[in-house]
């Protein structure tokens, strides 16, 4: 079935059993996504063309290097995802929009019948996300919109690479296209947060494994020892995060003006403070300190949070069961299977780690 058959069917059964402003939302982004296929051009044309600069026909060649171990690392029939270029406008492919409570630190989730539910909304066009952000605003949430420069469809369209992917170097598109083909591999419905960190989980630990496969450990060793600082002070961002949650419940803000107040002095008194004695204790210029260099409030740490939160206890519950990583996989799947099969009403989450 073609993209545009498919694409109207989803439609046509969406407006049976959702309201009249999801289906607006869905039939916009439905069409962008349509847009964005359609744009496509086979990887081999790409490649002859004399359009198209050197170094980005070696970022082509490079994900289809990535998607061949990908899927030969998890013994997986390739798909057809990523076997064409999209060509696009803007450096971003679209926009999420985060929103919160002003109160608390937590992504408010958009639900759909069919789909599940999402900690985010996502729009092709930027002013369409700013329009919801809007919307949000008056509701009295806290938002924060970002640009995102690969996604993946999870297999309801066959995904594209995207000219965003060539921003990153070689260790950053390693680990975004590892990342992204766990999410063809395995996908938990309306877990997004344990979806992202687990494909974040399993990217970054192929990583070794793959840069030592072709003869580039030196480089490993220096984007490990990057990715090592990285890591601590993120860990750092998360407790920070949790202690200004802390805060909210304690002091227990009844308007928007009073947790601006509260953000603000803690912002300044504990975050950039904690933030930069990190840096400087890791050699870290404040330039190349990433959380002194971007804009934070409940709904910035609220999707920080979404990503980073499960990566220890995915590394303890691996280390308790003594497991590689491809054992590990296998797990998990395993323990979804049984899930799935099991009569209790339960979070796969709590079921995976209890």
């Amino acid at each position: 079935m073609g993209v545009l058959k498919k694409t109207l069917l989803f439609f046509s059964l969406f407006s049976l059993v959702s309201g009249c402003a999801k289906f607006e939302y869905l039939y916009e982004q439905g069409m962008g996504q349509m847009t964005l296929l359609s744009q496509g051009k086979d990887n081999k044309d790409v490649l002859k063309s004399v359009r198209v600069p050197k170094t980005q026909k070696e970022k082509i060649k490079r994900i289809q290097e990535l998607k061949s171990y990908f899927y030969k690392y998890w013994d997986r029939k390739e798909t057809k995802i990523y076997s064409q270029t999209t060509m696009l406008k803007n450096r971003a492919v679209t926009y999420l929009v985060i929103a919160s409570p002003y109160q608390e630190i937590k992504a408010v989730d958009n639900c759909f019948p069919l789909m599940g539910c999402f900690p985010y909304l996502g729009f092709f066009n930027q002013e369409s996300a700013r329009k919801f952000a809007k919307e949000k605003e008056a509701e009295e949430y806290v938002t924060w919109i970002r640009p995102v420069y690969a996604y993946s469809t999870l297999g309801y369209f066959t995904d594209t690479i995207l000219s965003s992917f060539f921003e990153y170097d070689d260790y950053e598109l390693a680990e975004l296209i590892f990342h992204e083909l766990y999410h063809t591999i395995f996908f938990v419905k309306n877990q997004v947060d344990l979806n992202e960190n687990l494909a974040m989980y399993f990217s970054e630990r192929m990583l070794p494994e793959y840069f030592l496969s072709i003869g580039q450990a030196d480089y490993l060793v220096f984007e490990q020892k990057k990715d090592e600082s990285n890591k601590k002070i993120k860990h750092l961002v998360v407790l920070l995060a949790n202690e200004l949650q802390t805060m909210y419940k304690s002091l227990l803000p009844k308007t928007k003006e009073e947790a601006e107040v509260i953000l603000n002095e803690f912002m300044e008194e504990r975050f950039k403070v904690e933030v930069m004695k990190k840096c400087q204790a890791l050699d870290i210029q404040p330039k190349d300190c990433f959380p002194l260099n971007r804009s934070w409030n409940n709904a910035s740490f609220a999707a920080f949070l979404t990503y980073e939160k499960k990566s220890n206890d995915l590394a303890s519950l691996q280390k308790k069961l003594g497991l590689s990583l491809k054992d590990y996989y296998n797990w998990i799947v395993k323990k979804y299977e049984d899930f799935q099969n099991q009569s209790e009403e339960e979070d796969f989450e709590v079921y995976l780690f209890k």
